[in-house]
């Protein structure tokens, strides 16, 4: 059990109030306890306490938990693993519960009376999980540095005739060559018009000389993800076309100026998409600036401009301006952050530079 990450969630469970929470997110039990394994439909769950042990619930089909936890509870397919978890509850108490905790386990929860009330807990977690210790922010320094490293793969593989669907199936070979286990989501490979819808998914549109390239890839390597977007021309861009990319990249580099702690993610938000308005294309842009980033490749507290909490030192979010005109054009250009103690560390470093791939 990792003790620092421990009283951190317990410190932000007395901040909600709380003195008991019963986690069941995979990566939340393996980032507190080291104890990893997917339950599919089977029940998995960390019981913390406000103080003392905490208690692992597993079921006996799965590896065993080692030395991840003092106290581990097993069960069979046909035990009742909600009677188990009735044992160690304080009844009397409210119980915080993690937002995945699905409906078939929480109503028995609820009938068994484990506690006066149930409340949504997931906060603890998502906040102590927000501020990365040294060792978290180095594994994803070097997610960063695959992830740069598979973006020149990618643009090598732009050529007439090539599929968007060739390229984003041949994406995961190189991540695994590069010392990556996995895509940290599903890649997005877009061929002119195509870019202009965000999270266009790869399909059959065959590459013409000529097209923008839109890539929005990242990786997993060592639990901890990457993601990054680089746009390429494939011929000289038109004075509209360079406008365009220009914008963005502007828009990226000034939000990444003012990162640093007690800035908001709102104001970083409004200074990317301030520089968008003032070039005519605020319209266009259609999402937040950026999300959050560690275990998974969307955490929680996104950088947008209705978050108005501070950024604090070990955040690491994306700055992920774009301007999307249907039928046209679509650009983006994404970077992830380390906020430093007096600003923030960018992760990425291939270039921003307007770039035209020889194909």
């Amino acid at each position: 059990m990792n003790q620092d990450r421990l009283a951190k969630v317990r410190a932000n469970l007395r901040n909600q109030g709380l003195e008991q929470a019963l986690l069941v997110d995979p990566l939340s039990i393996w980032w507190l306890c080291g104890y990893y394994t997917e339950p599919y439909e089977r029940f998995l769950a960390l019981y913390v306490p406000a103080e003392g042990t905490p208690t692992l619930f597993l079921n006996r089909l799965f590896p065993e938990a080692g030395g991840a936890c003092e106290d581990v509870r097993t069960f069979s397919d046909t035990d009742d693993p909600v009677a188990l978890v009735a044992q160690v509850t304080d009844h009397a108490k409210p119980l915080g519960v993690d937002k995945e905790l699905a409906a078939r386990w929480l109503v028995p929860l609820m009938d068994a009376g484990c506690a006066t009330t149930f409340s949504l807990a997931s906060a603890a977690v998502d906040d102590a999980r927000s501020i990365k210790d040294a060792r978290e922010r180095e594994l994803m320094r070097r997610a960063s540095a695959t992830n740069d490293a598979a973006m020149e793969w990618l643009a090598s593989q732009v050529r007439p005739g090539v599929t968007e669907l060739e390229i984003a199936d041949g994406l995961l070979g190189e991540y695994r060559r590069l010392g990556a286990q996995d895509h940290s989501f599903a890649p997005i490979v877009s061929f002119g018009a195509n870019g202009a819808d965000p999270h266009h998914g790869p399909d059959g549109t065959v590459f013409n000389r000529g097209d923008v390239v839109l890539f929005d890839v990242g990786c997993k390597q060592d639990w901890y993800c990457s993601d990054m977007t680089r746009t390429f021309f494939t011929a000289e861009p038109t004075e509209h076309q360079r406008a365009v990319y220009e914008t963005v990249r502007r828009a990226n580099e000034a939000a990444e100026k003012i990162v640093r702690p007690g800035v908001t993610f709102a104001q970083i938000d409004l200074t990317a998409r301030k520089v968008i308005e003032d070039a005519g294309w605020g319209e266009y842009f259609t999402h937040r600036l950026g999300h959050q980033i560690g275990l998974v490749d969307h955490e929680p507290g996104d950088v947008s401009a209705t978050h108005d909490e501070p950024v604090r030192e070990g955040q690491v979010f994306s700055i992920e301006p774009g301007i999307y005109l249907p039928g046209d054009i679509g650009v983006r250009v994404e970077d992830l952050v380390i906020v430093t103690a007096d600003g923030c560390e960018v992760l990425n470093h291939y270039s921003k530079d307007l770039t035209v791939l020889t194909v």
